[in-house]
């Protein structure tokens, strides 16, 4: 049997996103770490480097209300730069969730992606 990958899930516990993440992950017996970024924020090493991995565009979360109260001044002009202090000051504004699947990363659920990192049939 091969080795069992790590598995750490990023996010907020009540995002209803995160809890339909969650379930899924559970209901297909897959063991997981669980990363609340209300309780334990992000590190800036960790953060970067996801961008450099998938770009700062996917991690950040422009639809949520976060994002949207923010003085226009702050929506102007991002880079990622720009984008990694903003989610480093307010993680909320990090696209939900983050799946760190032995190293391969997933932002956003997908049910079908899921189902391809664990080489499930979902």
């Amino acid at each position: 049997m091969a080795k069992a990958k790590s598995v750490t899930i990023y996010g907020i516990k009540n995002c209803d996103t995160m809890k339909k993440a969650r379930a899924w992950l559970e209901g297909h017996d897959v063991a997981y770490e669980f990363h609340d970024y209300k309780a334990a924020g992000i590190d800036r090493g960790r953060l970067e480097g996801w961008a450099r991995e998938l770009g700062w565009e996917p991690l950040l979360n422009r639809a949520g209300t976060t994002f949207r109260a923010l003085p226009d001044k702050d929506k102007e002009g991002l880079n990622e730069r720009k984008a990694v202090a903003l989610m480093l000051a307010q993680p909320s504004m990090i696209k939900r969730p983050v799946l760190d699947v032995g190293g391969t990363l997933l932002v956003g659920f997908k049910p079908e992606l899921y189902a391809k990192a664990f080489g499930l049939r979902d």
